[in-house]
């Protein structure tokens, strides 16, 4: 069949019930439609009892909360910032917004997260060379869980600061402890592909009360408290809508509903995709952590198979089915070309050999069939 006789079945659609529109209308009927409501309040509540963090500040973008939680590590010209290179761009990019310089740094194979051992050979040649680094971010990428055990305890040992990015892992744990809640900041994204969505947004957390106002008083274009508008630090436009809070309160009652879905789509694939040579669904997780299955991927063995993952994907796309390419390490992205890099070759052979499969929790078995037939006619 043509690709146009069947609809288009994306990578992560939003999948939206109805819980959304009594927050939505409720909003419209009271007028409350700015950067500020009960909506907001209600949201950065959710959050916190969901996750047990004592703060929340929900923002337009994971990045700006990225880029506001380097701010309370003290980030600034001139410093360094240790950094996975296995990541979408929008992690490193506040880094080079505040005039620092990432530390890019290689994955491990078993979660293709952050790896300790060259974590620690990053730290130790950085100090080396008389450039303590500033700060750390941690990925949990494509919600699975990093060894978060060994990177903090390299972390806590060089007295490195740690920023969680956990914008792909909402509703992924830890030894039972939510992701997002182990450094010192922790990031969500809300952005449409997400497991849960606001349309965009995301969220900073802490347990830090200072930490917490100054976020809040950045995210609010640094007013000071004058009846007029007065400024003496530079701030930002970051406060997430009231009106996309509501979107996103609807969204967490839904929550454990979409992870376990994700979930069931990871273990359908595996199973059914199991005798495909040269294919493998990867990562499993680590025991005692959940992954929330955001995305759902494949690696191809070219020991055993000569496709490619584009072969892959071009095909998928004869049958109108979206996947996508494994993320392109940040240390070969031109924007980053100067930039350190410790190890590399992992998360570069990753990239090369991997494709990301259609994963939305709205998806059903007939639409599952459908990829892992078209997969089959290529392996």
């Amino acid at each position: 069949m043509r690709s146009q006789d069947y609809d288009r079945l994306y990578l992560s659609p939003p999948h939206l019930g109805r819980h959304e529109l009594n927050y939505l209308h409720k909003a419209i009927e009271d007028n409350w439609v700015a950067p500020a409501g009960p909506n907001l309040d209600g949201f950065e509540r959710d959050i916190c009892e969901y996750t047990g963090a004592n703060h929340c500040l929900a923002l337009t973008s994971g990045t700006a909360a990225i880029h506001l939680g380097l701010i309370l590590l003290g980030v600034g010209p001139g410093d360094e910032v240790l950094c996975p290179s296995f990541t979408f761009v929008a992690t490193a990019n506040p880094i080079t917004y505040l005039g620092a310089t990432p530390v890019f740094i290689d994955s491990e194979a078993s979660t293709w997260n952050l790896c300790p051992n060259r974590l620690r050979e990053a730290i130790e040649d950085r100090i080396r060379l008389g450039r303590q680094p500033k700060a750390l971010i941690l990925v949990h990428l494509y919600g699975m869980p990093a060894k978060l055990r060994e990177i903090m305890a390299v972390a806590i040992e060089f007295g490195i600061p740690v920023l969680e990015d956990a914008a792909e892992a909402l509703g992924a744990r830890y030894d039972n402890q939510p992701l997002g809640t182990f450094g010192a900041v922790g990031v969500f994204s809300f952005n449409g592909n997400k497991i849960l969505t606001t349309s965009g947004g995301g969220t900073l957390l802490t347990n830090n009360a200072e930490w917490a106002r100054k976020a809040r008083f950045l995210a609010t274009q640094a007013k000071d408290n004058a009846p007029h508008y007065q400024h003496s630090a530079t701030g930002y436009n970051y406060r997430l809508s009231n009106l996309l809070a509501g979107i996103g309160r609807g969204q967490m009652e839904l929550l454990e509903d979409r992870v376990k879905r994700r979930r069931e789509i990871y273990v359908w694939y595996r199973e059914h995709l199991a005798n495909i040579p040269g294919l493998q669904i990867a990562p499993a997780e680590p025991a005692g952590s959940r992954s929330n299955r955001w995305l759902t991927t494949l690696l191809l063995d070219p020991a055993e198979t000569s496709v490619m993952p584009e072969q892959l994907r071009l095909h998928l796309e004869t049958h109108n089915v979206e996947s996508r390419p494994l993320w392109k390490p940040l240390h070969l992205q031109p924007l980053f070309a100067d930039a350190p890099v410790y190890g590399g070759n992992l998360c570069a052979d990753l990239f090369q050999r991997g494709l990301c499969l259609p994963s939305g929790s709205a998806m059903t078995e007939t639409e599952l069939r459908r990829v892992a037939d078209a997969l089959r006619e290529v392996l």
